[in-house]
């Protein structure tokens, strides 16, 4: 028996939600972080439980949900999932630090809401059964829906919390359709068998195609991607870095899409190829336009995101492995770069280059951890994005020799822009009074400075155990697709 620690990791943060309104306003804060605490803690449970040398899904809970459908509760762990729900743990507790002044009034429905979204996102990762995946996919909408248009920082909220939801929504219907596809066979809506039980090839293109289409707008692809850069300006911070910093689109093409329909997922390697490299390439270019950190910082995470999508369509077992470790990196590195900016917005007001000349000498330690960040988000040497960055080069070069060399480029674009942008907000004069009076990260935020660039050195100077702990799932992955 595994004392069901899956079930008791998804779901308790909705227990600690309900619990939120019986408590005083004072209270709901420090409520709120002995829950995520505890979500990290179990997390920490679930990583230590897992055995790579084991089956491929350990820590198993089934239970009959709708016989007739042939659905079914079920929740396990492979090693293609098992670092997720850590990290999800810990960039929910930045998030939680970056809301921490929040007004009471309001903080009771505010940190429900955050809450109910860690919920739902654990349950994607944990999830063995597609309905049941489908409903956890689903469920993230109303969350994000209500913390971004009750509380964006600019007046574009409601209408940026509008266009997500509708256009995530009707990406739900071709994934809700192939899903049924996945399910009208033999093995059901059971992951697990189906992983065994590849449908049939006239079935495949079907289901990767409406995959493809679902799984890409979360991602996002090129030109899939339009409402991420209005998302990243009127989202709150916080908000912002847990969308961005977990790549659930990814994780559901990585997951669902290519090993249930192998056949096609090689035959359309190039299609993948393609759509990762103009991603990378677009997203480059696009920082270079901008002005903005943040909507910077999304265009970023599009180019990077595409050389994870560009290392999937190797179908190779370096290639998963660099893909799972770059998803895993942007949790720490582009998650904790927006985390830091909003630090930023909450003192000046404005994460815009033209309003922050000169940050750095009023808030040097906010000034380093965003460009410690930064440089991990491009992939500096000695950070957590280098292992899967080059792997993923690497795969990418072997199987798809142009489109690595077209990375290569665009990833030296991305890495110039940066630059270029981190220059022109925190270096030069200081010119505006509210970053000359601006205070610098205070102890509950230096902590997290602390974590997030601890994990990112660590990872990036010693990524032996992450990269061997994905070793044996990545290669029952490659396998599977070379069936």
């Amino acid at each position: 028996m595994n004392w069901h620690l899956l079930s008791l990791l998804v779901f308790s943060p909705l227990l600690v939600a309900a619990c939120l309104w019986c408590v005083p306003a004072k209270m709901v804060r420090w409520l709120t972080a002995v829950g995520m605490l505890l979500t990290l803690a179990l997390s920490t449970a679930v990583l230590i439980a897992y055995d790579p040398a084991g089956p491929r899904f350990q820590l198993v809970e089934q239970a009959e949900w709708i016989a007739g459908l042939k659905v079914a509760y079920r929740f396990a762990i492979d090693g293609l999932s098992v670092l997720f729900p850590a990290s999800t743990a810990l960039l929910f507790l930045g998030a939680l630090v970056a809301s921490w002044r929040r007004d009471p009034v309001d903080s009771r429905l505010y940190f429900s809401l955050l809450l109910g979204l860690q919920s739902a996102t654990l349950g994607i990762f944990c999830a063995l059964d597609l309905l049941l995946f489908f409903v956890f996919w689903e469920l993230t909408l109303i969350p994000v829906f209500f913390l971004l248009g009750r509380w964006s920082v600019t007046d574009g909220g409601p209408a940026a919390a509008t266009r997500y939801f509708l256009i995530m929504l009707a990406g739900g219907v071709p994934l809700l359709i192939a899903f049924v596809i996945a399910g009208s066979s033999s093995a059901g809506f059971d992951l697990g068998a189906l992983l065994t039980q590849p449908l049939p090839p006239g079935r495949q293109l079907v289901f990767f195609l409406l995959c493809l289409i679902g799984f890409g707008l979360k991602v996002p692809l090129v030109p899939l991607h339009t409402w991420l850069p209005q998302f990243a300006l009127a989202g709150p911070g916080a908000l912002t870095a847990l969308l961005v910093g977990l790549k659930l689109g990814a994780f559901g093409l990585l997951r669902i899409a290519m090993p249930l329909a192998p056949a096609v997922a090689q035959d359309l390697h190039w299609l993948l190829a393609g759509l990762g490299t103009v991603s990378l390439l677009y997203g480059a270019v696009g920082m270079l336009a901008q002005s903005n950190l943040r909507v910077s910082m999304a265009y970023a995470s599009i180019c990077h995101v595409g050389l994870a999508v560009l290392g999937l369509a190797s179908c190779s077992a370096q290639g998963v492995q660099g893909a799972v470790s770059l998803l895993l990196s942007f949790a720490v590195a582009t998650g904790g770069a927006f985390l830091l900016l909003e630090f930023l917005r909450q003192r000046t007001g404005s994460t815009d280059i033209h309003a922050l000349g000169g940050a750095a000498r009023t808030m040097p330690l906010l000034a380093t951890g965003f460009l410690i960040c930064g440089l991990a988000g491009v992939g500096m040497p000695g950070t957590s994005s280098f292992p899967g960055e080059f792997l993923l080069i690497l795969s990418a070069l072997e199987h798809h020799t142009g489109a690595g060399m077209a990375a290569l480029f665009g990833l030296s674009i991305a890495a110039a822009a940066f630059l270029s942008l981190y220059r022109k907000a925190f270096f030069g004069p200081v010119t505006r009074p509210e970053v000359a009076q601006a205070e610098d990260l205070r102890p509950r935020e230096w902590a997290v400075l602390v974590i997030l660039i601890g994990m990112v050195v660590v990872i990036g100077v010693y990524p032996g155990p992450w990269i061997d702990l994905l070793r044996p799932a990545a290669e029952a992955w490659s396998a599977g697709l070379s069936r």
